[in-house]
């Protein structure tokens, strides 16, 4: 693992990459520093917090306008397997017994 520093909305993080990614990781942190500082100059003064969301907002509509144009369709969230929701609800059981039964030996 490659270690780089970059710097997004005025402070510096250390970020880890695989090797060889160092430049590209550098790109994208300049996009993202360069769209933080978008929301300031829209917005005024703002929380480094707010001034990260609204950056991960510019840059998600322009994702989606990409993928429109593109004609990529959206990404569909997984919908849950019922024999997984039964198979963890089993689990859950189990541990609840288990959980019991330590406390009474305890």
């Amino acid at each position: 693992m490659a270690m780089i520093e970059i710097e997004i909305a005025g402070r510096r993080y250390d970020v880890a990459c695989r090797e060889g990614e160092q430049e590209h990781l550098r790109a994208v942190a300049a996009e993202v520093d360069r769209r933080a500082q978008d929301a300031t100059n829209a917005l005024g003064s703002l929380t480094e917090t707010r001034q990260l969301l609204f950056a991960a907002l510019l840059i998600a509509d322009d994702i989606k306008e990409i993928r429109a144009g593109a004609g990529i369709p959206e990404p569909v969230p997984p919908q849950p397997d019922p024999a997984v929701a039964d198979a963890l609800e089993r689990l859950a059981s189990r541990m609840e017994g288990l959980a019991e039964s330590l406390e009474r030996i305890g």
